[in-house]
């Protein structure tokens, strides 16, 4: 037990302090978004919108994280990492603290649309520090740390988010959503000023190739955003199907989808480093990633069994733990070619797409077939997902050929 708990550790040990600054910070960011999860439930059951509504404010939403991402990665090359994640969380608290006030469809379009311009420039900017905090050995690894942190707040956020729910209503969220991202903040501003801090690997191209050209990049990203199309239906449709289907209440539903962020809390990181070390690439690991989340809704139409909703919140789990670390570092990976910033924009925008298309789509479809015949539909976007992966796959050996 004790060399278990040892090998544990050391899957930790070689990160740089800044990128455990980095994690923490993400960490007060990530427990305090615990609106998002329930924002579904909040539109239909506090503000009596329709789920044909709450579709296009969800569209409305991927709109803003396309922008906020595109613009994210724009000044990321122009002003530097630092001063964009620094704007974007203090301007992230003050958004959500005055979401609680909207309550019209339109404005509520509007709003959630300027939330996510300010909140989702952090990510490319952030990527772009990780990169710039991390060896190039431990790339990986460092993504998987802040996806820790990611999913560590996302698991105590539900969770906590349901118990506010029950005891001082929804509008409780937007206050600590808003409260959190400003203390996020305020925590950057003292640990992580470029005075104080040590970069370990900055790369500077001398004639860089726009990720515009990038064939494979190309390739890569229409993956990512189908699956990505997939993965988010956990976090608009399935509450609902919860809710509607299997009569669980807030606080269940908060339960179920923090035991997702625990169990990529003690797993993750060990696992990662555990398939760095095998035979396969990068691609592959996302393309295996991505069949257990499609199989994730699968089971969902064997049986009316409660308990199978645990059985495909977990194969969605593990097939998350190895897509995203391991289509992180590929990215990562890929902007060595070009501009930074403009490589991580868009991987970060392949996931705002998905928010465009994926909250309304779902929506619509439930409302109109119901969530049978949608999770088949969401199935066969995984295909078509797993569909791309092969073609990158073919794209990459091609590319490592020509260089031989």
């Amino acid at each position: 037990m004790k060399k278990l708990y040892v090998d544990y550790l050391n899957t930790f040990r070689g990160l740089s302090r800044e990128v455990w600054w980095l994690a923490f910070i993400t960490l007060i960011n990530r427990a305090g978004t615990m609106v998002i999860p329930f924002l579904s439930l909040y539109l239909t059951k506090s503000l009596d919108f329709t789920l044909s509504d709450v579709g296009w404010i969800m569209s409305c939403f991927g709109v803003g994280s396309v922008l906020g991402s595109w613009i994210g990665g724009k000044l990321t090359d122009v002003i530097g990492y630092y001063k964009v994640m620094l704007f974007s969380l203090i301007g992230t608290g003050f958004a959500f603290v005055a979401m609680q006030f909207v309550t019209s469809f339109t404005g509520f379009c509007l709003g959630i649309f300027g939330l996510m311009l300010i909140a989702d420039a952090f990510r490319p900017a952030m990527f772009v520090a990780l990169s710039s905090y991390s060896k190039p050995e431990n790339k990986t690894r460092s993504v998987t740390l802040i996806r820790l942190a990611i999913n560590l707040g996302f698991s105590a956020g539900p969770a906590v988010g349901g118990l506010i729910i029950a005891s001082i209503g929804y509008t409780g969220l937007f206050w600590v959503d808003g409260i959190t991202c400003f203390l996020a903040g305020v925590l950057l501003l003292q640990v992580l000023h470029p005075k104080k801090s040590k970069v370990l690997d900055e790369v500077k191209v001398a004639n860089p190739i726009s990720a515009y050209s990038d064939k494979a990049f190309w390739v890569f990203l229409i993956a990512m955003m189908l699956f990505g199309a997939v993965f988010l239906q956990y976090f608009s449709t399935m509450p609902l199907y919860y809710k509607d289907v299997h009569s669980l209440s807030e606080q269940n539903i908060g339960l179920l989808l923090g035991m997702n962020g625990f169990v990529i809390f003690l797993f993750e990181m060990p696992l990662i480093k555990w398939l760095e070390h095998s035979k396969f690439t990068k691609v592959g690991l996302m393309l295996f990633g991505g069949v257990l989340t499609a199989l994730s809704f699968v089971v969902l139409l064997v049986t009316s069994w409660t308990g199978i909703l645990i059985v495909g919140m977990f194969l969605m789990t593990v097939g998350e733990m190895i897509a995203f670390p391991f289509s992180n570092a590929f990215a990562m990976e890929r902007a060595k070619k070009g501009n930074q910033g403009e490589y991580m924009a868009l991987y970060t925008i392949a996931f705002s797409f998905a928010h465009i298309f994926s909250h309304n789509s779902g929506m619509q479809l439930v409302s109109a077939i119901g969530f049978d015949s949608t999770w088949v539909i969401v199935t066969s976007v995984a295909a078509l997902s797993a569909f791309f992966m092969f073609l990158l796959l073919r794209i990459l050996k091609n590319e490592k050929a020509q260089t031989i």
